[in-house]
């Protein structure tokens, strides 16, 4: 059986290459050996990744370089080393046509494949588009990223889901989406694919941390000085030293003692051996809950629903600022026997929707 995934994973976002590495991982107990799409969203590679970081500023642009070249080696080195992607490269509609993908079973894989902000509108491909229509198509915890579709989204995406046997979405908010408002009832819930695994399995690959006493972390994916000054707050009411987990080189002159561009596995071992963890992102509060470590969530203005609907699901909404000067998280108590029950179920649920996907495929 030949298996082919689409998903994000040219984006270079930690949460993105281990959502992507879980995926593999977890469909090749079912299926066996699976391979993802070569595709790179336009605005992660040449022009298009220019036009996003210069801004029309060509200073942007070389401020940027050297996290460019940190990112080709860190990022690229964990996709050689670790996920199985299509040699062919697809960057147009056009290379799909050219290259036809020759599977017996299509998945859209998770992270935001299906969020038009992020993605600037619809990409077809995202929602299986190539694949033949005689060909059982399927998603994978697949996210909007949003609590809603825009009416003018609505009809194309529609015309896309319609062509899948079976949809799973990572969010609440994504189920409500498909069943009001795309119309369609073949969708469950279930976790993002990082989550398929407990803690013990990211374990395995943890590096050695060089860092020997207790630390509150940093992972902060939006630009914020409210976050920032939020965080040194925190650092005041405890005794912990703070440091700050930089995807970027410009996030050096933040406060906090600077990791710049660790490898992609260290982002589970500064997670793992943290005190409290102060972030913004979904994968950072995900990975926080799997290992049970303390978490304060400052949500971002734009696209939070996936992170509030994840602490809802784990009972832990305690754990989310209401406010940049909201600092009850702090003295929360995060209840993670409570919270690793409910991730087992979540496990179990997973294992449930691919062992019918098995069946039917069969």
């Amino acid at each position: 059986m030949t298996t082919s995934v689409i998903t994000l994973q040219s984006v270079c976002n930690y949460g993105t290459q281990l959502q992507a590495y879980a995926t593999q991982k977890k469909l090749e107990q079912y299926f066996g050996y699976i391979e993802f799409v070569n595709y790179a969203r336009p605005d992660t590679y040449g022009r298009g990744l220019r036009q996003a970081y210069a801004k029309g500023n060509p200073l942007r642009w070389l401020i940027f370089l050297p996290t460019n070249f940190k990112w080709k080696r860190v990022f690229g080195n964990f996709q050689k080393n670790n996920l199985n992607i299509t040699h062919q490269s697809y960057r147009k509609t056009q290379d799909f046509l050219d290259y036809p993908i020759q599977a017996d079973v299509y998945f859209s894989g998770s992270d935001q494949v299906w969020n038009t902000g992020w993605n600037n509108g619809i990409i077809p491909q995202l929602y299986l588009s190539y694949a033949p229509d005689d060909k059982p198509k399927y998603a994978f915890s697949s996210s909007f990223g949003q609590s809603s579709l825009t009416p003018q989204d609505i009809p194309e995406v529609k015309k896309y889901l319609q062509r899948y046997k079976r949809i799973s979405v990572r969010e609440e908010t994504g189920e409500k989406i498909i069943r009001e408002q795309i119309g369609l009832q073949n969708v469950i819930r279930l976790n993002d694919p990082t989550l398929s695994f407990d803690g013990d399995f990211w374990r395995e690959i943890k590096t050695k941390n060089k860092i020997h006493h207790p630390y509150i972390l940093i992972y902060n994916l939006n630009n914020n000085p409210d976050f920032d000054q939020y965080a040194l707050e925190i650092t005041k009411r405890t005794s912990y030293k703070l440091y700050r987990f930089c995807t970027r080189y410009d996030q050096v002159r933040k406060c906090g003692k600077s990791l710049i561009i660790p490898k992609i596995e260290d982002f589970i071992t500064y997670i793992d051996d943290a005190k409290i963890v102060i972030t913004d992102s979904f994968h950072a509060a995900a990975f926080s809950a799997n290992l049970n470590t303390k978490v304060i969530i400052l949500p971002p203005k734009k696209y939070s629903s996936r992170i509030r609907d994840f602490q809802k699901l784990i009972h832990d909404e305690g754990s989310i600022a209401k406010s940049y000067h909201d600092y009850s998280p702090l003295k929360h108590s995060a209840d993670y026997k409570h919270i690793n029950d409910i991730l087992h179920q979540e496990r179990t649920k997973i294992d449930i929707f691919l062992e019918q996907i098995k069946k039917e495929i069969k």
